[in-house]
């Protein structure tokens, strides 16, 4: 059967839209030029259009005409968009979407005080040493093809070692280098977890967790903290499947907590006992500025229950995406194979660099400078909030990391205090984003803002409250 002529006009429209003969946001033929392009009736084009504009490629607007307004690409796009959307907003709990979107574009905005980047300043890294240890490694390459399933087995080994001087012992055939600790959580999410797997985490916890969890289909569960870690009571009433438990123990994220040496062990032995199985995220622990946090849950793990994530994105370079996964054998092979179908691994060049940074000694140096240089900043950016913000906020003192977590001692509307921070040129991360119930918590960096720019941006947001009216206030 021969199609009816309208839906002629519809395929030929949409291959000239989708080959970009009709780019977005052109003009396409009146219906009377139309008429005449496909010797048929206007009715038969006004079908053909109404069809398109039901599609949402084109789009008729006064004084203008009819407008190309997406291709099929741009529509699968933003399905994909909402879709995610949906997903995400169900895990982040009263977070708006549209405030998460905003932070994330308006993070690149050097005109902003940065108080919510959650790196190391630029002048923090190492770029002299970073561009001697390239150069050298660049010198000592043969081939650049694709490395090792499980990743470069020098590096392996080098972050063997280094675990080791950690109190955590691992082959480097327990180890798969990753990019990033965000790219471990999604292998884990696709190749460990079943959908409707409930995910227990504190609560708040990092943003871009929840966001992945969610969006490969797990449920949700947070778990109350105290200013030693999770409450070991809050798990409670455990399913004996389909679980696991999700933990930021040292130097998290957002609140900077860290779990105590005693917290810990119950931890393992609750998860233990409840045959609950272990994501440590371990990515905050080499930035200590006080004391060497506790040693890892890993390290005391004598069962395989505990998968370890580790990196060097926040420590040294994000630009070198290099993370790594720990666990049992088994496991880990499984990862590696995943991995290998969505990227066919991480950068070879990375993977070099990487090895040798941690095998030269130069990391451990470069750690001492930035806990020092940490150190400062934390020094002054509590300088800066006992001087502004001690009437209104209260606080503890992280031991390491990047994050202080405020609370805000009178009721205030969250996104009225980050519009009026954005207003004066201040970025933050309200506490709700981070499925925090209250909405009475902002997380604030001190790793990215010079101390001055911390300063300015607090006595800033001191002055939002000084002069806050009614309408401000819930």
């Amino acid at each position: 059967m021969k199609k009816p002529k309208y839906a002629v006009i519809v395929d030929e429209i949409k291959e000239k839209i989708e080959k970009g003969e009709w780019p977005i946001g052109s003009k396409i033929p009146s219906q009377r030029n139309l008429a005449e392009i496909f010797q048929v009736n206007r009715s038969t084009v006004i079908t053909a259009l109404d069809e398109l504009m039901a599609e949402g490629l084109i789009e008729g607007r006064v004084g203008s005409g009819t407008i190309v307004t997406n291709n099929t690409w741009t529509l699968m796009g933003q399905q994909a968009t909402v879709n995610w959307n949906e997903n995400v907003s169900k895990g982040i709990h009263k977070a708006s979407m549209t405030m998460v979107q905003e932070i994330n574009r308006e993070e690149s905005n050097d005109q902003l005080i940065q108080l919510s980047k959650g790196e190391l300043a630029a002048k923090l890294f190492p770029t002299m040493t970073m561009q001697s240890v390239m150069r050298k490694v660049s010198d000592q390459f043969t081939t650049l093809g694709y490395e090792e399933p499980k990743g470069n087995i020098l590096l392996r080994q080098a972050i063997s070692n280094y675990l080791k001087v950690r109190g955590i012992d691992a082959s480097p055939s327990s180890i798969l280098v990753v990019s990033g600790a965000l790219q471990a959580l999604h292998l884990i999410s696709i190749g460990l977890l079943p959908r409707g797997t409930s995910v227990l985490l504190e609560k708040p916890s990092y943003l871009y967790s929840l966001s992945i969890f969610q969006s490969a289909g797990m449920e949700l569960k947070g778990l109350s903290m105290d200013r030693e870690g999770v409450k070991i009571q809050s798990i409670s009433q455990l399913q004996k499947e389909k679980q696991i438990l999700y933990t930021i123990p040292s130097f998290h994220n957002p609140t900077g907590i860290t779990m105590s040496d005693k917290r810990r062990l119950e931890l393992l032995e609750k998860c233990k006992k409840e045959q609950l199985p272990i994501v440590e995220d371990d990515v905050y622990r080499d930035l200590w500025i006080d004391n060497e946090p506790p040693v890892p849950l890993k390290a005391m793990d004598h069962s395989g229950n505990v998968l370890y994530l580790g990196s060097l994105s926040k420590s040294l370079s994000p630009g070198l995406r290099i993370g790594w996964i720990v666990g049992p054998e088994s496991v880990i092979n499984r990862l590696a194979d995943l991995k290998m179908q969505s990227d066919y691994g991480s950068s070879a060049i990375s993977q070099r660099v990487a090895a040798e940074w941690l095998t030269s000694g130069l990391y451990e140096e470069h750690l001492k400078n930035v806990r020092g240089q940490l150190r400062i900043r934390r020094s002054a950016a509590l300088q800066a909030l006992n001087t502004y913000l001690s009437n209104v906020a209260e606080w503890d003192v992280p031991e390491g990391g990047f994050f202080i977590w405020l609370r805000i001692k009178p009721d205030f509307t969250v996104s009225r205090l980050f519009d009026k921070a954005m207003a004066r040129g201040i970025l933050l991360n309200p506490g709700n984003i981070y499925a925090e119930d209250t909405g009475q918590f902002i997380r604030l960096s001190y790793a990215f803002a010079s101390p001055d720019d911390f300063r300015k941006g607090v006595s800033q947001l001191s002055k939002i409250f000084q002069g806050a009216g009614e309408d401000y206030y819930y």
